[in-house]
């Protein structure tokens, strides 16, 4: 298990980075940061902390900045400022290799699209990371198997991607996150793409898987009902900034201003929470 700690992080895309900063730390809002320096503000000083042991979602609509923050987790997006510390350590100090180690043992991350190696079978995507690990092919088998097993794909082992549902799709890459046992697991919008039924099915699973794992998850979402569901805490972003940290009972009974407010509203139902 890992704590995490998000401090003071922007990221700016475009070619005036400097300026579009400090206009940023002045204040000013992401629209008009655009039309003056053409650059985008992708984190506007972003700061969290994520317990260790515990499903963290961080929530928003789309181009509020959610999937570039889980991406500076494993440093796929390198900041344009701040700190992203595991344990205390900042990981942009990590060399090329230490960075490496750390993606292959510290962190792992399933995505919307699957992202499965089309010519490689269920188990041989499971095991990918184990493989490049150095596990033997023996061991990595046994690793395999039981988590094709827990998530439900028994008997699927030597299928190919072609040859799957959207769902089992996205139980091998759960699989495949579980198999490389890291210490933290980033789903970024894992679930989005799956149809109802499906979706609250894994939802379960994880869930369950959870409870018995105790892994640190971080789960970017822009579904309230899913981030209320699963979520022992809560993170709402708007615009690249944090507008509300807390726990599900926090967001529904406490709104921190009217953006947040105007998503509890649109709900008809309370779905069961944990915390």
């Amino acid at each position: 298990m890992a704590d995490i700690e998000i401090r003071n992080v922007y990221k700016i895309f475009g070619h005036d980075a400097k300026k579009a900063l400090a206009m940023a730390k002045d204040g000013l809002d992401k629209a008009e940061i655009l039309a003056r320096t053409g650059s985008s503000v992708g984190l506007n000083d972003v700061s969290l902390k994520i317990g260790a042991g515990r499903i963290f979602v961080i929530m928003g609509l789309s181009g509020s900045g959610k999937s570039t923050l889980v991406r500076h987790i494993n440093r796929l997006i390198e900041p344009t400022r701040g700190e992203v510390l595991f344990d205390g350590s900042n990981i942009l100090d990590l060399d090329p290799k230490a960075l490496r180690a750390f993606r292959m043992r510290r962190v792992s991350m399933v995505f919307q699209s699957f992202a499965l190696m089309p010519h490689r079978t269920v188990l041989q995507n499971v095991v990918y990371g184990q493989r490049v690990r150095g596990t033997s092919k023996c061991d990595a088998r046994v690793i395999g198997m039981k988590w094709i097993e827990t998530v439900g794909l028994s008997g699927y082992d030597a299928k190919f991607p072609h040859q799957l549902s959207g769902g089992m799709k996205q139980r091998v890459g759960l699989a495949r996150a579980l198999a490389a046992d890291t210490d933290v697991i980033l789903m970024d919008e894992a679930f989005s793409a799956l149809d109802p039924l499906i979706r609250g099915d894994m939802q379960d699973q994880l869930l369950q898987l959870q409870q018995n794992l105790s892994k640190t998850i971080v789960f970017i979402t822009h579904d309230l009902d899913e981030a209320l569901r699963i979520g022992s805490e809560i993170a709402i972003l708007k615009d690249g900034q944090v507008v509300q940290v807390g726990s599900p009972g926090d967001i529904l009974d406490n709104p921190a201003n009217d953006y947040v407010a105007r998503f509890v509203q649109r709900r008809h139902g309370r779905p069961e929470y944990h915390g």
